[in-house]
């Protein structure tokens, strides 16, 4: 099996584990669930002057393995995100990237400005578990679901209020947007070989429909990436590696906006 079908193979075992634990139902009642209005992705990316920028919080990835321990705190780093970041990034796998979902729920309560819950989401179980935890956005990701999978998953998304962002990383996943999606991220990365090409996002973007802010994902590490993808019609560019791989992810992203105005 390739990188992605392995995650998602164990994401399958994970959700099947833990799905017995606590029904959606349950997760109506608890945390962040009882939100009837959360922070919109949609409206941070479009604010005029936004810096576009969703700045992402990982410990480790499996092509690079660990960027910092398990032990580092996230507050101090999505503290200094939260300055002038469009939105936050969070990963919650725990087996290949480090995260859980305490880093979640400790993000949103610690910053006022839009938290996507980075993961593999095959059940909509899954988006009320992330609701409940606090996010304000899902990511689906469209090399492991069909068109119909991503159509279902959205549509629950939308009902609980959460937005989603379409995770596409070539042109056949393009018949993977539905109207139900609110934008669409180009993977830098492909996600079978790990390689980063930022051609990809340069490729798709104009591929993708009018009305659905564009996010470049992946391989972005200069203001040039950043001008370039703007220039193109992006108007998100997640960012994490190049930040988090710094002894002070921080202080790298407060230097990098500096930079970037």
């Amino acid at each position: 099996m390739d990188i992605l079908e392995t995650i998602v193979a164990a994401k399958r075992k994970e959700v099947e584990k833990f799905k017995p634990m606590s029904s959606i139902e349950r997760f109506e009642r608890d945390g962040f669930f009882w939100q009837i209005s959360n922070r919109s992705l949609v409206q941070s990316l479009l604010l005029p002057g936004s810096t576009g920028i969703i700045a992402e919080f990982k410990r480790k990835s499996p092509s690079k393995g660990w960027f910092k321990s398990k032990e580092l705190e996230v507050e101090p780093v999505v503290s200094a995100y939260n300055k002038s970041a469009a939105g936050i990034s969070v990963l919650t796998d725990d087996e290949f990237f480090g995260g859980d979902l305490d880093d979640l729920i400790q993000t949103k309560v610690i910053t006022d400005i839009p938290v996507l819950r980075k993961d593999f989401i095959i059940d909509k179980w899954q988006i009320a578990e992330a609701k409940a935890f606090g996010a304000d956005v899902i990511l689906l990701i469209a090399a492991c679901l069909s068109p119909t999978e991503v159509k279902e998953l959205a549509t629950y998304t939308k009902s609980i209020g959460l937005e989603s962002i379409l995770e596409i990383h070539n042109e056949e996943e393009l018949d993977h947007i539905c109207d139900e999606v609110d934008m669409v991220g180009v993977n830098n990365r492909n996600l079978k070989t790990f390689e980063v090409n930022i051609n990809t996002s340069l490729q798709l973007v104009g591929k993708i429909p009018a009305g659905k802010p564009a996010i470049a994902e992946s391989g972005i590490s200069s203001i040039d990436a950043i001008v370039t993808l703007r220039n193109a019609g992006f108007k998100g560019f997640l960012i994490g590696e190049n930040f988090m791989k710094e002894e002070h992810p921080g202080k790298a992203f407060e230097n990098f906006i500096t930079e970037l105005k």
